[in-house]
């Protein structure tokens, strides 16, 4: 049972993470994969590619394909919909550490 809520939350903080990166350059999955395991957390490329799509899919990021060294590589950038929630989910982050913290 804790497992399951905590797996949830660490989605959660891992869909922020790729809008933040995401935002600030483009991204690709396997980079994203090595940044996340910078920072604790250990997913498998099977979790975080339908990560990618779904956010993809939902208008949070858009991918260009791109050939490095005869391979395609997908890479993903921000739509002004994921700033914006980007953005929206900083606000809540803060406001509930914020709260916690007092």
């Amino acid at each position: 049972m804790e497992d399951k809520v905590l797996r949830k939350l660490f989605l959660g903080f891992i869909h922020i993470h790729i809008l933040h990166h995401a935002k600030e350059h483009p991204i690709f999955g396997l980079w994203m994969l090595e940044e996340l395991k910078e920072h604790g957390y250990n997913i498998s490329s099977g979790t975080l590619y339908p990560i990618l799509h779904l956010m993809e899919s939902d208008g949070l990021l858009i991918r260009e394909d791109r050939n490095v060294e005869g391979k395609i590589r997908k890479y993903y950038t921000t739509t002004d919909k994921g700033n914006l929630v980007l953005i929206e989910a900083r606000k809540k982050a803060y406001e509930l550490f914020k709260e916690i913290k007092d």
